[in-house]
């Protein structure tokens, strides 16, 4: 009977830490109806996106993305040296990724995704160009599955919005940056109606400011010379 009213105990004070544990997790976000393509799920005051699928791919890849994005200069602009290590997290195509690792011919890009033909086509890709320099990773919802303190810069490129668990997502990168490591989001500007991209697709700089301060970072450059987007550079704090 003893051994009966012991287990009982435990098993009652496993289940009130399990859900303590459940309802401090579900207390970072908050859930609604969904908007047109919103997911319903809220993340300090903003509903998460929709997730593009691979199969829009085509228009990552469009031939007017230079003139319209200004990806030139992006790249231009990066925080990086030919050593460095990267990782492009949500490499969708890798229209970043291959580009970047012309820059970093004695570093290395990580090309991280975690849909299955996004995978593929990287290393498929990677193989064709002839890059030993990009490695594709294969992420969660709640983590790119990057190697800790390793990182110099990780760049999300309109990819932030849509992440399922950005706390999650954001305290993992954060492990895997390296000490001066930076967090670059590119995100299409919130604030300007003229940017004919879905409102749930388009973030301010008040909003990315205030969930990555929230998370342990803090914004060392707001560039603002894309046409349409932000260039927003974070450092840990």
């Amino acid at each position: 009977m003893k051994k009966l009213f012991l287990s009982f105990i435990f098993l009652f004070s496993m289940s009130f830490l399990f859900g303590q544990s459940q309802t401090k997790t579900d207390e970072i976000y908050t859930y609604k109806t969904p908007d047109r393509d919103g997911t319903g799920k809220v993340y300090m005051g903003r509903e998460i996106s929709q997730v593009m699928n691979f199969m829009g791919m085509s228009w990552l890849e469009r031939s007017t993305r230079p003139q319209e994005e200004n990806t030139e200069l992006a790249i231009k602009n990066l925080p990086i040296d030919k050593k460095s290590v990267v990782a492009d997290i949500g490499a969708g195509s890798g229209y970043y990724t291959f580009r970047i690792a012309k820059k970093v011919p004695e570093g290395k890009v990580y090309a991280v995704e975690i849909q299955d033909p996004a995978i593929k086509y990287l290393e498929d890709r990677s193989k064709e160009l002839g890059f030993d320099n990009v490695v594709t990773i294969k992420g969660t919802e709640k983590s790119p599955m990057l190697p800790e303190n390793s990182i110099d810069l990780a760049i999300m490129v309109d990819v932030y919005h849509e992440l399922e668990y950005p706390h999650e997502v954001l305290q993992n990168i954060k492990k895997s940056l390296k000490p001066e490591g930076k967090l670059l989001l590119i995100e299409y500007r919130g604030e300007d109606p003229k940017v004919a991209i879905k409102r749930l697709h388009k973030m301010t700089v008040e909003q990315v400011t205030k969930e990555l301060s929230a998370n342990g970072f803090t914004l060392v450059q707001n560039g603002q010379f894309m046409k349409i987007q932000h260039f927003l550079v974070f450092e840990k704090e």
